[in-house]
């Protein structure tokens, strides 16, 4: 399967937990293909740290959840803790990494949706996915994604 992902850091040295989380990733597979960095602002919280994205695409025969609890160990591995306060609310971290699409899949379950349910909103998802999938388009709207990033900028 194809696994299209996001690896996100605002905490520290933002261009080495990149680094760390691609090494991490690409081990595991055998290699992997890279966007360029986007810098952004925090989304879905106020934080003074900006963000640094890279989108990765991979090639695995993990299943989707084998895929997910690879990233959660990994993210744990580089220090990352949760995402989110105990009120379960945005907070900085060292690495985030997510699944934005597997192929044309749709997967709805308590712990994985996939496509991501905030990619269409999400510019350093979109820009990333742009580059490393042109021709892809998400299996429910299909949308490519410089179709959907043309729609968040007009917002």
């Amino acid at each position: 399967m194809k696994y299209y992902l996001n690896v996100g850091t605002n905490m520290g040295d933002r261009r080495d937990n990149l680094y760390r989380a691609v090494v991490a990733l690409s081990a595991g597979v055998g290699g992997c293909a890279l966007s360029s960095i986007v810098e952004s602002e925090p989304w879905g919280f106020e934080s003074e740290h900006r963000f640094l994205n890279v989108g990765v695409v991979l090639n695995s025969l993990m299943s989707p959840m084998q895929m997910l609890d690879y990233i959660h160990v990994i993210e744990r591995r580089l220090g990352s803790g949760s995402h989110r306060d105990s009120d379960g609310h945005y907070i900085d971290r060292l690495v985030d990494i997510d699944i934005m699409a597997i192929d044309d899949l749709v997967i709805d379950t308590p712990v994985l949706q996939v496509p991501h349910p905030h990619l269409p909103e999400r510019e350093f998802f979109l820009l990333p996915m742009q580059q490393l999938a042109p021709s892809w388009r998400h299996p429910l709207t299909g949308f490519s994604a410089a179709q959907m990033l043309e729609r968040v900028r007009q917002m």
